[in-house]
């Protein structure tokens, strides 16, 4: 699910917990009016009184947080975009024989790694690597830490994912 949705999601979830926040606190207003007809004389030193206010306070600094919360997900945490694999595939260019030499000593779930980034021209979200290929995120990572590890490869690091490089 992309960012933006989880923030819209919050902010939705928000506003519905407001309504119910306000109706709650109104009920919790007129049962405390009527009480106080009956218990204290002094309205504003009641503790019902005060602890109506806390509850207030509470409540709505905690709605005001939950959609700060959701405005920063929603417009400041960025995913990496397709844009930024394109650019990573426009400065790989390599030549037959330099593709065979990378692959040659490679073990196969290494091979087919490296097969779907020369596929992808170079360039590919670690995400997709575990979609395409069906094994676990640990053994992905391991082997792309065994094929950085030989410089065939760069990591970097875009937003809760990976994009894979091939090394010229």
């Amino acid at each position: 699910m992309e960012n933006r949705y989880v923030g819209l999601l919050i902010i939705g979830i928000v506003i519905i917990f407001f309504f119910v926040v306000i109706s709650f606190n109104n009920a919790l207003e007129k049962s405390i009016e009527i009480s106080l007809t009956n218990s204290c004389s002094h309205e504003e030193t009641c503790p019902m009184q005060v602890t109506l206010k806390n509850q207030k306070i509470i409540s709505y600094s905690l709605m005001g947080l939950l959609l700060l919360v959701g405005l920063f997900i929603t417009f400041f945490m960025k995913e990496g975009s397709r844009e930024e694999l394109k650019l990573y595939k426009k400065e790989i260019k390599l030549s037959p024989e330099e593709i065979g030499q990378k692959i040659e000593d490679l073990e196969p779930e290494e091979k087919t790694l490296m097969q779907i980034l020369l596929r992808e021209e170079g360039s590919v979200y670690q995400s997709d690597l575990i979609k395409e290929t069906s094994l676990s995120k640990v053994k992905i990572s391991r082997l792309l830490d065994r094929l950085e590890g030989k410089g065939l490869i760069e990591r970097k690091r875009r937003g809760m994912t990976n994009i894979i490089i091939l090394r010229p």
